[in-house]
């Protein structure tokens, strides 16, 4: 096991690099003034303009300037705004709230959407299937910024039972509406895809094996068909969370939440390029650590697969 994460971590060097390059040439490297607007209705100053060029490195080949990029954060540092403000400081300011956002969407998910699918998936067709199927296919249809406006109305200022904005702390308790809001659609597909792969491994050789050999029917669901049938679903949720940070900035505008969707959005709009950058890169990093622990999960779930 040590020697196939050691693998897998080496592994992760070149994908990094690479994604990160991407992000890099395309922030920097397209046609444009990064500095149109920069100042105001006029130009900027020729003195501003060579100072920012030499402060990021504008004059240099792209691929010189990314590893300048990437020298600078292997020592933790993520560079400035064009404001002179730390852009680190903006992520450990922005990055909790959002964290916690996706964790509490991604546990909802998680717990609602495998639960609807293993209830469906055990019975088979009947009235719940259809209605788990039909309240899926409506949350997959209805867009996300259609839930949170509608929840944020009803529970917020019709029924009085949330506050319509969360406040600046983010508790656990504030981001429960807005998680649900966040994490729907995955809930859908999690349902689904629980429900589908349940519905093919009933008939598999295997499950067949075990129950003619005489084991207990709990068993035979829990140890042999539940594991397997998780797998999918685990990919699905380990690849989700990284999309889920990403993904917040209707969610967040919806709720007033000032987290990383909010920065993304801002930094968008204010040409930000270095923030931008930054904030991809974190979840680049995001990514392919859960990739790694998806993978790790697999040798627990199916004993079939072992890493020598």
């Amino acid at each position: 096991m040590g020697r196939y994460v050691l693998r897998r971590l080496l592994q992760l060097i070149p994908v990094f690099i690479g994604t990160t390059f991407i992000i890099y040439a395309l922030v920097w490297a397209l046609p444009g003034d990064p500095f149109a607007g920069r100042c105001g209705d006029r130009a900027c100053p020729p003195a501003y303009i060579a100072e920012m060029t030499d402060k990021y490195n504008l004059d240099d080949p792209v691929i010189v300037q990314y590893f300048k990029y990437l020298g600078q954060l292997l020592t933790g540092d993520f560079g400035e705004t064009f404001a002179g403000i730390e852009i680190s400081t903006l992520l450990a300011d922005a990055y909790p709230i959002t964290i916690r956002l996706a964790i509490v969407a991604l546990v909802i998910e998680a717990v609602i959407g495998i639960l609807a699918g293993i209830l469906t998936g055990l019975r088979g067709r009947g009235f719940l299937d259809n209605l788990v199927l039909m309240s899926t296919l409506f949350l997959i249809s209805l867009p996300v910024f259609v839930t949170g406006f509608i929840l944020q109305v009803v529970l917020g200022t019709e029924l009085g039972i949330i506050r319509p904005s969360v406040s600046s702390e983010g508790t656990w308790g504030e981001l429960i509406v807005p998680g649900f809001v966040l994490g729907s659609l995955s809930m859908a597909y999690v349902a689904r895809l629980t429900r589908t792969s349940l519905m093919e491994n009933k008939r598999a050789d295997y499950i067949r094996t075990a129950t003619a050999k005489g084991l207990e029917p709990k068993r035979v669901v829990g140890v042999h068909l539940l594991r397997n049938s998780m797998i999918p679903v685990v990919t699905f949720l380990g690849t989700d969370l990284g999309a889920l940070m990403g993904g917040a900035i209707v969610t967040e505008g919806i709720f007033n939440i000032r987290g990383i969707g909010g920065l993304i959005y801002d930094s968008i709009l204010t040409k930000e390029g270095a923030t931008v950058t930054g904030i991809v890169t974190l979840l680049v990093l995001v990514y392919l650590l859960m990739n790694l622990l998806v993978d790790l999960l697999y040798a627990v779930l199916d004993p079939r697969i072992r890493y020598d």
